[in-house]
């Protein structure tokens, strides 16, 4: 069997982009965001979002959306209803009274859910991977997608076996006629200082009757994008990573620019921005990823969809701008920038 790039002896690797943080290289980044300045780091009241209730949800016929904070999204597709990265935890963190705080609940609690067909989750870090969402969705969900190894951690906290499944790079499950695709990424994986690379981290083509998405996960702008666009494309929806950017990480976090130009490579359709508005994970303002995605996707003719926390987003609605952060931010003062990919 020929060797696979991404798979070492030590771990799983980036095919484009050698990414090595140690130790020395995280003290630096606590520091700096322990002693830059901060302005707009968190909003300043209640954030306009959606209630969702169980019986709101079993009325749903329709294929649609629900952004439930970061980079959790509630999918109804072909009458199953999937879940991807669920954290609906007060804190992305190992510890309950530390770390990153979410700005405000989610607007659905997990006892209000549906039955979830399928739980699909991009990597292990704490803001994808919570331990304490996962036990509480587990005798509800009917099956988590992970990729290679990821299981191992839900194994540990008493997920089942038999509700575990486990896929390489372009390894696809098909659930009832929904396409489920592991696809490449550029990012890096672990929970402790020594565990560092040890699961795969991967984005997700989900293919349906009613619609064609695309989950990106966490990812740097790599060329990976354009074989996903030419293998799998094109996606109706791109969930697309835009938010907790700093040059620092640049290798596997997007700029907004880049995360633009990948929807594009995606061969995608219609844009909505995830991985933001939810924690303090990076130095720039909370609305900054929102107010440049906007722009951009203005300026490059590019239809883009941002709603509310909550906010249902048919798969046949047509794409429409409501921009509901800009009463706690400034307009614009940038101009517009080309885009940038990194490459």
């Amino acid at each position: 069997m020929a060797p696979v790039k991404h798979h070492t002896k030590t771990g799983f690797c980036n095919t484009e982009t050698l990414y090595k943080p140690n130790f020395k290289s995280h003290l630096l980044t606590l520091k700096r965001y322990l002693t830059t300045p901060r302005i707009h780091a968190r909003p300043q009241g209640s954030l306009p979002q959606i209630s969702l209730s169980a019986d709101t949800l079993n009325q749903q016929r329709q294929g649609a959306l629900y952004r439930l904070g970061h980079s959790t999204v509630l999918i109804h597709l072909d009458g199953k209803w999937l879940l991807t990265d669920p954290v609906f935890s007060d804190r992305a963190s190992p510890v309950t009274w530390a770390g990153p705080k979410r700005f405000q609940p989610a607007p659905i609690q997990i006892k209000e859910l549906p039955f979830i067909d399928a739980i699909i989750i991009s990597h292990d870090h704490y803001d994808h991977l919570d331990k304490a969402s996962v036990i509480a969705l587990a005798p509800k969900a009917g099956r988590f997608i992970c990729p290679l190894r990821v299981g191992n951690h839900l194994r540990r906290w008493g997920i089942s076996s038999q509700q575990i499944i486990e896929l390489d790079w372009w390894q696809h499950h098909n659930m009832n006629g929904i396409e489920l695709t592991a696809c490449p990424s550029q990012h890096y994986s672990g929970r402790t200082l020594r565990d560092k690379d040890q699961t795969l981290w991967a984005s997700w083509s989900i293919k349906g009757v009613e619609a064609s998405l695309y989950f990106s996960g966490d990812s740097g702008y790599f060329g990976g994008f354009k074989e996903i666009g030419s293998r799998l494309g094109p996606f109706d929806f791109t969930l697309m990573e835009t938010g907790a950017y700093d040059e620092a990480w640049a290798d596997v976090h997007m700029q907004p620019e880049q995360s633009l130009q990948a929807h594009r490579d995606l061969r995608g359709k219609v844009m909505v921005p995830i991985h933001n508005a939810t924690f303090d994970l990076a130095l720039h303002p909370w609305f900054d990823p929102l107010q440049r995605i906007d722009a951009l996707a203005k300026s490059h003719h590019v239809p883009l969809m941002t709603p509310m926390l909550g906010e249902p987003l048919l798969f046949t609605q047509t794409p429409s701008q409501v921009n509901w952060w800009y009463p706690q931010s400034p307009k614009p003062a940038h101009s517009v920038q080309a885009l940038k990919t990194g490459t």
